[in-house]
């Protein structure tokens, strides 16, 4: 169980850097029209949370 918490927490650590260069990437495009459709700021949020949480639970098991 410990195992797929620390795998949980580094997945989620991955998705939050993958969301903040799409993000980035979002912010600094040159046609201001093509928003897209992807928020990636919430994801981003989330990630976050669940790494945090995740990588929480596999401490308190250790």
């Amino acid at each position: 169980m410990q195992v797929s918490m620390l795998s949980i927490g580094i997945a989620a650590a991955a998705l939050f850097g993958v969301a903040e260069v799409a993000n980035w990437r979002r912010n600094n495009r040159r046609d201001v029209d093509n928003v897209g459709f992807m928020p990636w700021r919430g994801i981003a949020l989330a990630s976050a949370v669940v790494a945090l949480f995740a990588t929480a639970f596999w401490l308190s098991g250790r």
